[in-house]
């Protein structure tokens, strides 16, 4: 694997954007130098009535841009409308990536399927085993080492699987069934009133010293800084890893993906890059410590 032919995934857009600002992101991405998408609501079913009717022009305009096109299924079914929706993607005509192991049960038998990067990829083991039940490409979990990549990396070469590793964005790291958003205004559940849309990155949550820590986006948990595989892309394409996977954003997204692609086509160099990135979201802290790094926030740049 070289690092030209490494190839760039968007995944599904974690946050709760107006359907205008929604739709207008797979219309910028027909145009965007990546050759996968994933769409679809990964956070919370609440989210999906208001765009749901996007979708399928959204699949159209991707797939007559010549990108390979991918619907996410939920993290967290938790309700009877919830595994009604999760049957149906299967209906829809193109590939599912599943980040809830419930999902596999909505599949047809034989059908070929991706795994997202919230389901525990940790061993060879389970590995083998979602490569026997249909898996064609996994993305691993973002908080794995390298070592574990390599490792992983060489067991999917073995089964004829492609990998995948979050390559830029917040990480998510954790679902929970309550809202972090309703909660902070003083709401239930259901009736949060969508207050996770005046958040379209999340909430930055601080420790009380004012340190900056998490960032919240409804019922999920995410890292404060952005993750970025800037420096680490070679180490990555020697280990066996085929995609990075790129995580939308509101500010500059395409742009982004227009960087990274620069990088793995060596027109800029890392610090370049991250440098860039900082500029685009307006001074996002970036970090990479989970593959390298003593802790995940981490960062092995320079960019501030």
């Amino acid at each position: 694997m070289t690092l030209a032919n490494m190839q760039l995934t968007v995944g599904p857009n974690q946050f709760f954007w107006k359907a205008e600002d929604w739709s207008a992101l797979y219309d910028d991405l027909a145009n965007a130098p990546v050759s996968r998408v994933v769409l679809g609501e990964l956070v919370c079913s609440k989210r999906l009535p208001f765009y749901q009717d996007a979708i399928l022009p959204a699949i159209e305009t991707l797939m007559a841009a010549g990108k390979e096109v991918v619907l996410t299924s939920l993290a967290l079914v938790t309700l009877k409308r919830e595994l009604k929706a999760t049957a149906a993607l299967a209906e829809i005509g193109v590939e599912v990536e599943i980040n809830d192991l419930t999902a596999l049960a909505h599949l047809p038998e034989g059908a070929k399927f991706s795994v997202g990067p919230l389901v525990n990829v940790y061993n060879e083991g389970t590995l083998g085993w979602l490569a026997k039940r249909g898996a064609t490409r996994i993305c691993l979990p973002p908080e794995l080492p390298l070592s574990s990549v390599e490792a992983l990396c060489q067991a999917a070469t073995d089964a004829g699987i492609a990998i995948e590793v979050w390559g830029h964005g917040r990480i998510p790291l954790a679902i929970s069934g309550r809202c972090y958003h309703a909660r902070m205004h003083g709401r239930m559940k259901d009736n949060c009133l969508f207050a996770c849309e005046d958040d379209p990155d999340g909430l930055e949550v601080d420790t009380s010293d004012g340190t900056p820590f998490l960032s919240m986006n409804g019922v999920q948990t995410l890292s404060d800084s952005c993750a970025s595989m800037a420096h680490q892309v070679e180490a990555l394409s020697e280990a066996g890893v085929s995609s990075l996977r790129l995580s939308p954003q509101s500010k500059g997204f395409v742009e982004t993906c227009v960087q990274y692609r620069q990088r793995l086509d060596g027109v800029i160099d890392a610090d370049t890059l991250s440098t860039e990135l900082v500029r685009v979201s307006g001074g996002m802290r970036l970090s990479d410590g989970f593959l390298t790094g003593a802790r995940g926030a981490d960062w092995s740049g320079k960019a501030a």
